[in-house]
């Protein structure tokens, strides 16, 4: 399947298929990433049900569609001879198979590496799990897991109280570096005409992101404190409360900025003190500093606060909650928010993808699809014909209609 933008241009990864046994957010955010691109991304669901992140509620609820877009779906029984003899066919037509099951999984099933591959010399096969090789490979990972087992929830709540980010950034990071390595191996197999095995992972991927702390404590020789209470490197830098009764994120982390500030709120009696003059100065100035900017700030709406940091360019947001970001001026220029359908029909906008290449559209080509929405022809391409399929069908051994609502 050709992956063509608007105009019929091909996208970057155009020609590449992904054959994807992935689930919840690690192994589909990979595959969005690669799809995005332009891949040709086959999502494999097991028969009848498919993904089971369709079905989940609450905080996940809106899972599946977000990281799904973009891609096909083929539901088929892989514990049946028929499936498995189906899915090797598919992953033979395959540059890429990708998958995030628990460790040992997929050799169950038929489809781990080292067999699949002796039928594809030049498959790229990526694994994503909680750990890389080691003395922890084996083990169950989960992004919150792995959020306190790297230190990252001790950095994010308050003392004693450590707390998991607010969104499943190791989940969508540990995908993401997944498709890295895929992208990696692809021109790797450029060169030598073989592909390889690749590997992310949760926990790797956490204590990539406390790399800086974990410098920042060899470079000072003392334990670093969790956010909340930590001794900053800028003296202004926090939330500020306005006279309405709202919040807005300030950060003065320059000479220039603190020179700004001064001016435009006439406080020439802070610009011209001995002991502001730098930002270190500040720093050891915070105790006493800090209530007087809080009282300037103060006495300002939220409104006419970022209007005023806009004005004497200095960092600046207001404490955005998730229904701001819908119709975020910025999220939306250029089309960059996508109407996307939900799994209750209903359309919203979604982010694209953070990335800005040349001049593609990184744009939406497929909505994310229904349990085995594409099976019947991606059957077709590799060469079963109506009445194979339709035996397929019968035994349920495919899904390859969307099931009746309930």
């Amino acid at each position: 399947m050709s992956s063509t933008e608007t105009g019929g241009a091909p996208l970057p990864l155009d020609g590449v298929r992904v054959v994807e046994f992935c689930q919840t957010i690690m192994g589909p955010s990979c595959g969005m990433v690669l799809a995005d691109l332009g891949a040709d991304v086959i999502k494999v669901e097991p028969a009848p049900g498919g993904d089971k992140t369709r079905k989940l509620h609450g905080f996940a609820a809106g899972f599946f569609a977000s990281f799904n877009r973009n891609k096909r779906s083929v539901a088929l029984d892989l514990k049946s001879p028929e499936g498995k003899e189906l899915a090797h066919k598919l992953i033979q037509s395959a540059d890429v198979v990708t998958e995030n099951y628990a460790p040992g999984t997929m050799e169950k099933l038929g489809v781990g590496y080292d067999d699949m591959a002796k039928l594809n010399s030049g498959l790229i096969y990526c694994s994503m799990k909680g750990f890389l090789s080691g003395p922890y490979e084996n083990r169950l990972a989960l992004d919150e897991v792995v959020q306190f087992m790297a230190g990252l929830a001790y950095m994010t709540g308050p003392p004693g109280r450590p707390l998991r980010a607010g969104a499943s950034i190791i989940d969508i990071l540990g995908g993401t570096y997944g498709a890295l390595g895929i992208m990696a191996a692809l021109r790797d197999r450029d060169r030598t005409g073989k592909g390889q095995f690749v590997k992310s992972a949760l926990f790797e991927s956490t204590a990539l992101l406390m790399m800086q702390h974990m410098a920042g404590e060899a470079v000072t020789g003392t334990e670093v404190p969790p956010m909340p209470i930590r001794w900053g490197a800028w003296a202004i830098y926090e939330v500020f409360d306005t006279s309405d009764g709202d919040q807005v994120f300030i950060g003065l982390t320059s000479d220039n900025h603190w020179r700004r500030f001064c001016e435009h709120f006439g406080r020439q009696d802070l610009l011209d003190d001995p002991k502001l003059k730098s930002n270190e100065d500040r720093v050891k100035a915070r105790e006493w500093l800090k209530p007087i900017v809080h009282e300037i700030f103060g006495q300002h709406t939220k409104a006419e606060l970022l209007e005023i940091c806009e004005r004497i360019e200095v960092p600046f947001a207001p404490v955005a909650q998730t229904k701001d970001l819908f119709d975020d001026p910025q999220l939306n220029a250029n089309g960059r928010m996508l109407e996307t359908r939900m799994p209750n029909g209903k359309m919203t906008k979604l982010p694209r993808l953070p990335v800005e290449i040349g001049d593609h559209d990184l744009g939406l080509r497929l909505q994310p699809p229904e349990i085995g929405e594409n099976t019947r022809e991606i059957l077709v391409e590799l060469g079963l014909d109506d009445a194979a399929i339709g035996d397929l069908e019968a035994k349920g051994i495919v899904v390859s209609e969307p099931p009746a609502a309930e």
